[in-house]
């Protein structure tokens, strides 16, 4: 397979760069390729014999796996990390209990080690690390000969520094080695057009004991008005359906030049999901999967939506960032997490090209006031106020605030099914919809009195 254009340049800029540095970053919008990119600067390393064996790190199994599937197609080796092969994909979680011997590798063999995502681990040095970014300072930094870190979007929401990448001074802003974005990627036919539906609607009557009947113009006026919630909204009945009806109508007309494509619902939590899964298919005769953390073969049920020809999958923690299924092209934003990594992260997941005929990704969002703000701000690779300050006042981050469950180095690998990366980047359960909120606004009714309204944000119109 030829390489695009973009992986071509950047791979001959890290060569470059590995004859006198030994760590290159790059930054490439989700749905590039940068895995792809990253098996190819192994095979010319390897060609080139100066490198004996790859280690590649990621912040989920299933991204591990889809790592390990693209080196293994294309080195023609195997990538399981057992005696005979050419390397191993590891999650970052596993690096917490990987076994001291391990790490020897380092002592006998030139290893080029690729950080997928390395947003994920962060710190500068040890006083301001995660869990995670302190086992790559500690075990990889000096160690490696050659380390790549990617990245679709290299921040972070603590803005803590993302672990072995460089800032401006005194910007604070991170400066990667090769810069490929959104707005190039569809310029170039790699990625779709971006088209973002904010709904809202024009009267809303909010009843409650305190303040008897309001009436609200927009979603924003009636979240601000602390009435309501933003996790209510995204549960509220009406509104979903409303959603899911028009996702459904884009799906369908989609299908019609483009049969096998797909949509996306991103949920708030399991219970939410199995909701959201059943007006799907009883309301609108919607073929549908779901598929959560909870899920011991998550990745089996991704992989067979993958090759399927099924309409939707509802996911809860599991497809975000990395996730590779390129029919996807339709996607409902209903989860509760509000970071502009998250919102990036799953937009990329339908922006993936597959045909010359499927030029748009759509992706629809209730008019919260921070959601528009993430949509008006896609023209920026790197958000504005995503700057770091390297003052010492941030304390250390460590394991015990990352874990919600206890580990020992016995666990396996497929243990972690119930563990999942929320958008601050941290090791935690996904919570569930809880009774002490839905119990605090139980005397609150809500009325749609008037229409639901949309407006379309397309910051991008290349004409390709």
């Amino acid at each position: 397979m030829k390489l695009r254009r973009w992986q071509s340049n950047c791979l001959t800029g890290a060569l470059n760069w590995f004859k006198t540095q030994s760590h290159f970053m790059c930054l490439a919008t989700p749905g590039s390729g940068k895995t792809r990119l990253s098996a190819e600067l192994a095979k010319s390393l390897l060609q080139a014999n100066k490198i004996d064996f790859v280690l590649t790190f990621a912040p989920s199994i299933e991204v591990a796996q889809n790592t390990s599937n693209t080196f293994t197609n294309v080195l023609g080796r195997r990538f399981d990390g057992q005696i005979g092969a050419i390397g191993g994909a590891y999650t970052y979680q596993s690096l917490l209990f990987i076994q001291a011997d391990f790490w020897q590798i380092f002592d006998s063999h030139r290893v080029l080690v690729v950080l997928d995502e390395v947003h994920h681990c962060a710190g500068s040095d040890l006083s301001n690390s995660n869990s995670w970014g302190e086992q790559v300072l500690l075990r990889i930094q000096s160690k490696a000969t050659f380390s790549i870190a990617l990245s679709g979007t290299p921040w972070r929401s603590d803005d803590l520094p993302i672990v072995l990448a460089k800032y401006t001074d005194p910007e604070g802003k991170v400066r990667c080695d090769y810069e490929y974005g959104l707005a190039e990627a569809i310029h170039d036919g790699v990625c779709r057009n971006p088209k973002l539906v904010l709904i809202d609607h024009d009267r809303i009557l909010l009843t409650n004991q305190q303040s008897g009947i309001q009436s609200f113009e927009s979603f924003a006026e009636l979240l601000s008005s602390n009435g309501i919630t933003y996790d209510q909204l995204i549960q509220n009945p009406q509104a979903v359906h409303f959603m899911l009806n028009r996702g459904c109508q884009k799906l369908k007309e989609i299908r019609l030049t483009n049969p096998n494509a797909a949509g996306l619902v991103v949920a708030r939590s399991v219970e939410h999901a199995h909701v959201i899964a059943a007006e799907l298919s009883n309301t609108f005769a919607q073929s549908v999967k779901v598929v959560t953390y909870r899920d011991h073969d998550a990745s089996k049920t991704i992989d067979a939506f993958r090759y399927s020809n099924e309409q939707w999958i509802v996911s809860v923690g599991m497809i975000s960032e990395g996730t590779d299924i390129p029919r996807l092209q339709v996607c409902c934003h209903l989860s509760i997490v509000k970071t502009e990594m998250h919102f990036r992260q799953v937009l990329g997941r339908i922006l993936r090209m597959t045909n010359d005929v499927d030029k748009d990704g759509w992706m629809f969002v209730f008019a919260e006031p921070t959601l528009v703000e993430f949509a008006n701000e896609l023209h920026h690779e790197i958000p504005e106020s995503r700057v770091v300050q390297f003052d010492g006042s941030r304390p250390r981050i460590g394991a015990e605030q990352r874990i919600g469950r206890t580990f020992d180095a016995s666990t396996k690998l497929n243990d972690y099914s119930e563990i999942r990366c929320n958008d601050d980047l941290h090791l935690t359960l996904q919570p569930e919809i809880f009774d002490s909120e839905q119990t605090r606004y139980s005397r609150t009714r809500l009325e749609w009195a008037g229409q639901f309204r949309e407006q379309i944000i397309a910051t991008f119109n290349s004409s390709f």
